[in-house]
């Protein structure tokens, strides 16, 4: 493999699925970029526990140069995550969440083929609800416009595999091997049949010191990941069957995630940064009662220059269901 692979290969293990849709998607990044602090519990609610599966192609990526170059044919890398979410409400305006995937790599690239699985990094969330969305079906002054607006804190954990951990190919990776602390921003709001959401995060990593890498070990020294920023916009349309109550909703999305430079002994590691742009669509279906609902999504990469910087361009196809414990 040469270098430059190497660093894509990383990459390409740092951060899966961009998320569809703040509110309708739920899927863990495939070594702990999910977020638990994206499920929300409904005011009415108590508890929502949420089971998703992913799975991610790989087809190329964009260089330092943000150029999109192709994979060399044969090459075939996927990425297949099961993501377990719960959310629970402790108060009127709070609530906690946690988030756990588990991860298979399936990899074949230049004829180096490589098989392996384990848990990616968890996140837990606190979350506060400044403002409620009363989701008017009519505009009928200016407090019809209020909208929801939710801010928190999530800590991502590294249980995942690092390239810190005795393992000694990138493509073994599932998770970062750095805590991270994001502060996030949810802004929604739906005037009936139509909804839109804004979600913010900006993350900062935690240094650590370092002595192995991928199995060797190596004189000690201090690393920190640049800070990450995120974004996703997002609009939809819920459509009422008939008399009864449930509903289908489909969602378009746009999501945009940047991570600075890392540094070593506080000095920057000039392009080692990375940045991507995906575009995203969901249907979800919800029962009258609004406890259970499942949605399928697809997130999508484009595939042109100046899309993306030193980072994979991937698909994501996600179905998962949901419960809401009244």
């Amino acid at each position: 493999m040469t270098s430059n692979f190497t660093s894509y290969a990383i990459a390409a293990l740092l951060v899966g699925a961009a998320t569809i849709s703040p509110t309708d998607s739920f899927a863990a990044s495939c070594c702990g970029g999910g977020s638990a602090a994206s499920l929300t519990v409904p005011k009415y609610a108590v508890a929502v526990v949420d089971l998703s599966f992913d799975t991610e192609f790989y087809d190329g990526y964009w260089n330092q140069s943000r150029k999109y170059v192709t994979d060399p044919p044969g090459s075939n890398l996927r990425q297949y995550r099961v993501n377990a979410v719960s959310g629970y409400r402790f108060a009127k305006d709070w609530q906690a969440g946690i988030s756990l995937p588990y991860v298979w790599n399936d990899n074949s690239y230049s004829g180096v083929s490589s098989q392996t699985s384990g848990l990616g990094d968890t996140a837990v969330s606190l979350t506060y609800e400044v403002l409620d969305d009363n989701s008017a079906w009519k505009v009928r002054d200016i407090g019809d416009m209020t909208p929801g607006v939710s801010v928190g804190l999530s800590l991502l954990v590294p249980t995942g595999i690092s390239p810190y951990d005795n393992q000694q190919s990138s493509f073994d990776i599932t998770g970062r091997g750095f805590y991270r602390l994001d502060g996030t921003l949810l802004v929604e709001k739906t005037i009936r049949p139509w909804n839109t959401s804004l979600s913010l995060t900006y993350g900062t990593y935690l240094e650590r010191t370092i002595n192995r890498e991928y199995g060797k070990y190596v004189e000690p020294y201090k690393k920190d990941l640049g800070d990450r920023f995120s974004a996703s916009l997002s609009t939809g349309y819920t459509y009422v069957i008939g008399t009864g109550g449930d509903s289908i909703t489909g969602t378009a999305s746009y999501a945009y995630m940047k991570e600075a430079d890392a540094s070593f002994n506080g000095k920057q590691d000039s392009g080692s940064g990375f940045n991507k742009q995906s575009v995203g669509m969901a249907l979800s279906y919800s029962n009258n009662d609004n406890n259970w609902s499942a949605r399928a999504g697809w997130n999508h990469a484009i595939k042109m220059n100046g899309w993306g910087e030193n980072f994979p361009a991937t698909d994501v196809i996600s179905v998962g269901v949901r419960y809401v414990f009244l």
